[in-house]
């Protein structure tokens, strides 16, 4: 890995990590600096999600000597600022919203101004200044959905739902964006113009964490791909020297 003095955004040694009776994550090692772009590649099932889980701390590792669990050089945080600092886009979100009417009357404008409650969609006791106001709209400008503003999530094709998701990320200027499985059941097109979106948010200035299954979502501005399997990282390096036709076969089993 390229040395650097930047700090550490994640420090994770030797974490462990159960779900229910199965240990899902062992003894896992990441440590991804500041600015760093990266990419964890594996298939369904991998522990990439647990990761993800365990980041936003809605699950635990195990405590156990030599483990360290740091975001930001601290192992203890509030987890609404944790959240605050690392901008989460995860499809499960959308599909949360789908099961609520207000999926036919949230507004792109509406659900990037939820990221400031942690909520999908405004409330009537929510109040938004026009600070909040007029950063929101700087969002939808970056990722160029500004003609959507105004029209329900409904209405929206798959791909400008997630931009609008990404926008709901935004609004605290997390420190890592972090992108889960973003190009799953778009079509070819949609998934040419979402790739150019991760290389405009590489550009942006914060770090970008790629979760995927699919290699082609490897966009020439991550430079560190982990291979994760069975809970395990299996090897992780420069893309060039990771992203063989070798390695794929061992990582999805292909013969």
């Amino acid at each position: 890995m390229p040395v650097s003095r930047t700090p550490l955004l994640f420090d994770f040694r030797s974490l462990t990590v159960f779900r229910g009776d199965r240990r899902v994550l062992h003894g896992l090692d990441l440590q991804v600096r500041q600015g760093e772009h990266i990419a964890l590649l594996g298939p369904n099932g991998c522990g990439k999600s647990t990761l993800i889980k365990a980041l936003t701390r809605e699950l635990y590792p195990v405590e156990r000597t030599g483990m360290r669990f740091e975001v930001l050089g601290q192992d203890n945080w509030d987890v609404d600022d944790l959240r605050r600092m690392i901008g989460i886009v995860a499809l499960d979100a959308l599909h949360l919203l789908s099961h609520e009417v207000t999926l036919r009357t949230v507004t792109a404008h509406e659900l990037v101004l939820s990221g400031y409650f942690g909520s999908l969609g405004l409330w009537p006791h929510h109040t938004v200044t026009r600070a909040q106001e007029r950063r929101s709209r700087a969002i939808l400008r970056f990722l160029e959905i500004a003609h959507l503003t105004h029209r329900p999530v409904a209405e929206m094709s798959s791909g400008e739902q997630r931009r609008a998701l990404i926008g709901r990320a935004l609004v605290h200027d997390p420190a890592a964006l972090i992108l889960d499985e973003p190009t799953n059941s778009l079509d070819p097109g949609a998934v040419r113009e979402f790739l150019g979106l991760m290389r405009k948010l590489a550009r942006s200035g914060r770090t970008l964490v790629l979760v995927t299954h699919h290699f082609s979502d490897v966009i020439p501005e991550i430079e560190r791909v982990i291979l994760m399997k069975s809970g395990r990282i299996i090897a992780d390096g420069p893309r060039k020297k990771v992203l063989t036709q070798a390695a794929m076969r061992r990582l999805f089993g292909m013969v």
